[in-house]
């Protein structure tokens, strides 16, 4: 295992970590887990096989680590997914956790052989995760430059760009907005071409596209859009360890979301939520890459007939980074 670290923690006096140092491997080895076994599925078509293989597999992985786990974000609740559902206890004991998973984002990724699938987690100190319902959420994602603060919901698509693009120093013509390409969000990529900024659109996988925001090289400033509810959680644990801002809302296609939204403890259906809302306490963040992507290379095997997982594993205590290059001898 070869391990990169960025921002390298103090080796002075410190006070000690609220969730332990040596979880940050722990989850790393649960991802990739996930990545192995959805990697097997890559362009064979079949998307759902690619998802269980990864959910059995994380699934394994976590019952096996020193913790008492509790899943808030999951693959759905205790009537619709059979494992890693919402609630779903989890590990041999320990420090109570959060625990929001997405075993394999973006199956149809994988199902095509395309970019950007990774095998997600992310833990925080117990009931620091917004129990997010499994709808959708209207969200606004930037990184580190950007001061998230001055930025509304409730903005125009222009204002949004224009604000950004003021913040950043650079004509709005520069600014790179990473959206979802899907049918629900032609009305605001039209607004967004409009208002003269470029576009990067995405198949799926908006974690990886709101981290892209905070992370050097990938050529994106920020995200816009609708997408996943829980995958918001997702990402502003990301963000926070990176040091960028999010603002997300959820959004509620009927009566049964928003009666869902309701028994999850939520009373404002209409409330913009902040990083730390979605995200709050110390987080640790890891993710392995199943297929290629801008910030991971996807799992591919060697000529030693062994495989190779690349992966990331952040903590927002220290804002320490670390990538990943694991060998893995089956």
């Amino acid at each position: 295992m070869t391990v990169h670290s960025l921002n390298t923690e103090s080796l002075g006096a410190r006070k000690p970590a609220n969730i332990s140092r040596s979880m940050s491997l722990e989850f790393v080895r649960v991802t990739e887990a996930a990545a192995l076994a959805a990697s097997r599925w890559m362009g064979k078509g079949d998307k759902n096989a690619a998802d269980q293989a990864a959910v059995d597999a994380m699934r394994r992985a976590l019952a096996d680590i020193d913790m008492d786990g509790t899943i808030v974000i999951g693959e759905g609740e205790i009537d619709e997914a059979p494992m890693l559902y919402i609630g779903e206890k989890l590990g041999r004991g320990g420090q109570k956790l959060d625990l929001a998973v997405d075993p394999l984002e973006g199956t149809t990724i994988t199902a095509k052989g395309g970019d950007n699938a990774l095998a997600v987690i992310a833990a925080a100190e117990d009931g620091k995760f917004l129990h997010a319902p499994d709808t959708y959420m209207d969200k606004l994602a930037v990184g580190p430059a950007f001061d998230i603060s001055a930025f509304s919901l409730d903005m125009t698509p222009a204002q949004i760009v224009q604000l950004a693009a003021r913040q950043k120093g650079i004509g709005v013509d520069e600014l790179v907005v990473c959206m979802l390409d899907k049918p629900r969000q032609q009305e605001l990529i039209d607004a967004v071409r409009a208002a003269g900024a470029r576009l990067r659109l995405i198949p799926d996988g908006d974690v990886s596209g709101a981290i892209a925001c905070a992370v050097e090289d990938t050529g994106v400033d920020i995200l816009l859009g609708r997408g996943g509810g829980p995958e918001g959680v997702l990402a502003a644990a990301a963000l926070r360890c990176l040091g960028g801002g999010m603002l997300g809302r959820l959004y509620f296609r009927n009566d049964d979301e928003r009666a869902r939204a309701r028994t999850m403890g939520i009373t404002d259906l209409n409330k913009t939520y902040t990083t730390e809302e979605l995200a709050g306490g110390e987080v640790i963040f890891a993710a392995t890459g199943v297929t290629n992507g801008a910030m991971l290379k996807g799992v591919r095997k060697l000529h030693t007939g062994e495989y190779e997982t690349e992966s990331v594993v952040m903590r927002s205590k220290t804002r320490t980074v670390r990538w990943v290059r694991t060998r893995h001898a089956f």
